[in-house]
């Protein structure tokens, strides 16, 4: 088990990427919008998912193959810079018309904006994130972007700054992965859920036992190495929430030593309106 604190742990992935993005920030009001680039464009932060890899940092693609069927052309690139996943929530989400969406994790505001496209004017898009940067960045993002149907809330995953039973369908690209507490994480989904709602997230997984070595290395909790835990872990942690209907697709990668992105989908019963969380 790791020897940090979870608050140590949130406070080291906290500055990770608010370092990543700072340089993106600061350029906010002069990078243009995204025309036929990936997440390798030459204004992206050096220590972004374009930086040099190591095989641990396999978790992080690039936007083309990752949002090959999401219209991306429209964003400004401070949005796709900042794109640190490891896969297209909003593309197993079969988001529909007039649905209230939540992102954990929502850095930039990639999934935000493609879940807005989604749910159109009569939807609603919420993104969550812990780091200032972030929220700061995925605001001005906002502004430049022109949508009206999304708000940034600065917050913790354990502690959504969201109603009990306000949201329809749960998305979140290679976020949950950084918890330290994903149990408490699981239970907040569930209690902002409707009853019905839907939790359909892309993660990384284990596919065997996590290396002793890498759990309290602070770089590969911020990389999304140190903080993952196995497939059956994770979905076994969704159960216990109190989900129904969860499954997994996990693709492990090439060289990746036994990592996956998983594709997870879990179902709050439509019988539960039993919640009475902490959150108005």
């Amino acid at each position: 088990m790791p020897t940090r604190t979870d608050d140590e742990i949130r406070s080291a992935v906290s500055e990770a990427y608010g370092s990543r993005v700072k340089g993106v920030l600061e350029q906010a009001e002069s990078i243009p919008l995204l025309q036929g680039s990936d997440c390798c464009a030459t204004s992206a932060p050096a220590s972004s998912c374009c930086g040099d890899t190591t095989p641990d940092e396999v978790q992080i693609t690039n936007i083309a193959r990752l949002y090959a069927d999401a219209d991306v052309s429209d964003l400004p690139a401070t949005v796709t810079d900042v794109a640190f996943g490891c896969g297209n929530p909003t593309a197993i989400a079969a988001l529909k018309p007039g649905q209230t969406v939540l992102d954990l994790g929502s850095g930039g505001g990639i999934d935000c904006f493609l879940a807005a496209k989604m749910v159109g004017e009569a939807g609603m898009v919420y993104g969550v994130d812990m780091t200032p940067e972030m929220i700061a960045l995925a605001k001005k993002n906002a502004e430049k972007v022109g949508v009206k149907n999304v708000e940034f809330r600065h917050g913790q995953i354990e502690q959504l700054p969201i109603a009990d039973s306000s949201i329809d369908v749960i998305i979140s690209n290679c976020v949950i992965n950084l918890s330290p507490d994903k149990d408490q994480v699981f239970r907040e989904a569930y209690r902002v859920l409707k009853p019905g709602g839907r939790l359909q997230v892309s993660d990384i997984v284990w596919t065997r036992t996590v290396p002793e070595d890498v759990k309290d290395d602070m770089e590969k909790w911020a990389g999304c190495i140190a903080g993952a835990i196995t497939e059956a872990d994770y979905l076994a942690k969704i159960h216990a929430a109190g989900f129904q209907e969860v499954t997994s697709q996990a693709a492990e990668y090439p060289g990746g030593r036994g990592l996956a992105s998983a594709a997870v989908v879990a179902t709050r019963p439509a019988g539960d309106v039993s919640i009475a969380g902490c959150c108005g």
